[in-house]
């Protein structure tokens, strides 16, 4: 395999926080000598999260075998994921914001189409249902666990304690029409044909959706890490990952 120099889109500040967190595990475990030192480590692990690489690819560029990149690649996920911040820490966070978007984004995965429970009807693909909560400025809070593709938005919010934990806090959400009948403070677009709508529910309508524009800031955020564009890593693994991917970015985003 050939062998060239590359860059990865990531703040420096990732990196060095990564590092540290490495440092610290290595200490708690007692470990002393590894191939690779605590901030190449962490640089393999934002090359397989930014830029998708494979370990078979991480493996020739870093110098190690496939299954060390995978071991190293893994123990970095788990220490990240046990950092993202729960629902309950986002939302003791919200009442600073005026409301709060929210919605579902499904990432695909490798499944072939007998894998029923991980069928999207609404994308007509294989995935992983993910719910996401923004600021009023489209800014990334929270990712919740990855639930299989046939799970719907409302249910799948209503699993993870979402509408709850917004209605018990009284904080404001807007969704889209996906989430009818969620109740609580979520708030949808008035339902029916546009044309059968009055002028004053349109108008309604349209600034419900400019609002909502702004969560597709959130949903790209999410997704431009590349190895979230298309998954092909077992689905009990895809929870860690996007909660890894969440700690990353608030991190370099303070």
């Amino acid at each position: 395999m050939l062998v060239y120099p590359s860059g990865i889109d990531v703040s420096s500040s990732a990196l060095r926080f990564l590092t540290q967190q490495l440092r610290r595990h290595r200490r708690t475990i007692g470990s002393r000598w590894r191939r690779l030192s605590v901030g190449r480590q962490a640089l393999l692990t934002l090359a397989h999260l930014r830029m998708g690489h494979t370990y078979a690819q991480l493996a020739a560029g870093f110098g190690v075998g496939t299954t060390t990149a995978y071991r190293y690649v893994t123990e970095a996920v788990e220490l990240l994921a046990a950092l993202a911040p729960s629902l309950a820490e986002a939302v003791r966070t919200a009442p600073a914001k005026a409301y709060l978007l929210l919605d579902g984004t499904l990432l695909p995965i490798d499944r072939i189409a007998a894998d029923r429970p991980f069928s999207s009807g609404k994308h007509k693909k294989h995935g992983m249902n993910v719910q996401v909560i923004a600021d009023p400025f489209g800014r990334l809070l929270w990712a919740s666990p990855a639930l299989p593709g046939a799970v719907h938005d409302v249910p799948a919010a209503r699993e993870h304690g979402i509408i709850d934990a917004l209605a018990e806090a009284d904080i404001r959400c807007w969704a889209d029409k996906g989430y009818r009948g969620a109740g609580g403070t979520v708030r949808i677009p008035y339902w029916g044909r546009w044309e059968t709508l009055s002028a004053g529910r349109q108008a309604v309508n349209r600034s419900h959706a400019k609002i909502r524009a702004l969560l597709e800031r959130a949903v790209a955020t999410l997704k431009s890490w590349r190895l979230l564009r298309k998954l092909r890593c077992s689905t009990a693994r895809i929870t860690s990952l996007v909660q890894a991917v969440l700690t990353l970015h608030l991190t370099s985003s303070e």
